[in-house]
């Protein structure tokens, strides 16, 4: 399959290489130049604009940073498409924005899928993505193959926006998750009690999860490094409350949660780890 990826950061660069380990053939595009460069090593092709990036292809990706940056890429594919052309968003933006993308192409004679994933980093080197997706399920069945290089739980969830729906709910549970863990291990601490001794014997309950498991033992090696960005939950926790705020929806755990993310970004720690959130407790609490 002849497809064109636009968007090369943490998680697009490691998307876009499983899909040249896939045997497909990839044309690439980001603003910053030097951000190619690996995939060009890899054997993809260098397009000139995100335009050029949809020319001649069969499938166009996106992954950049939020809704402005997906409705730009898509006015430009758009521009350049030609007959057949299937348009995939990847990144996580409002479901409202994502429909209205979806407008403006069908309009233009183009199938668009809202296609968000999870996972981080890890997941998309790993090529182990859930992808959820939204838009004509015709088209998902035709982009199955590419989406299958980059995840392996692939879920259609129904119209335009529905991905987007169904992301911003994994980042209501996640976000108020990695939370949860985190103010367990100060409670822990606080109390003097040692706090991997408190993950083992939670990992045996009805307390367990992923993230009690993953990111629970990030939090005990101090491991902050970013997989996923704290600016970049906050930005999806937002989507949450703005949708909520159209839908009149009650969602105060999701509300208390992003009011911890955006404290994490105003106090300097954007550019951390979203389980940085320990730290922003441990010197709320004066632990320290």
């Amino acid at each position: 399959m002849k497809i064109g990826f636009i968007g090369l950061g943490i998680m697009g660069r490691a998307m876009a290489l499983n899909l040249i380990k896939g045997g497909h053939t990839v044309s690439v595009w980001a603003r910053r130049a030097e951000s190619m460069q690996p995939l060009l090593d890899a054997g993809a092709k260098a397009a000139s604009s995100a335009s050029d990036a949809a020319q001649g292809n069969e499938l166009v990706i996106s992954m950049v940073a939020d809704a402005p940056d997906v409705a730009e890429v898509m006015r430009a594919v758009a521009a350049a498409a030609e007959p057949g052309l299937i348009a995939i968003d990847m990144s996580t933006i409002a479901p409202a924005a994502a429909r209205r993308i979806g407008e403006e192409l069908a309009a233009a004679g183009i199938d668009f899928l809202d296609a968000p994933v999870s996972g981080g980093e890890v997941g998309a080197i790993a090529g182990t993505l859930s992808i959820m997706v939204g838009g004509s399920e015709a088209a998902f069945a035709k982009a199955r193959p590419a989406f299958e290089c980059m995840g392996k739980n692939i879920v259609y969830v129904g119209a335009s926006g529905a991905g987007q729906v169904t992301k911003a709910a994994n980042q209501i549970v996640t976000g108020m998750g990695v939370l949860a863990v985190a103010e367990a291990f100060a409670f822990a601490a606080k109390n003097g009690v040692d706090r991997s001794k408190v993950r083992e014997a939670l990992l045996g309950g009805f307390a367990y999860s992923k993230i009690l498991e993953n990111h629970g033992q990030r939090m005990l090696d101090r491991n902050f490094k970013p997989g996923f960005k704290s600016w970049m939950h906050e930005k999806d926790l937002n989507i949450v409350m703005q949708t909520a705020h159209e839908l009149g929806l009650c969602l105060p755990g999701s509300a208390a949660t992003a009011q911890m993310f955006n404290a994490m970004v105003g106090s300097g720690m954007g550019e951390e780890d979203s389980i940085a959130v320990l730290k922003l407790l441990e010197r709320l609490s004066g632990q320290e």
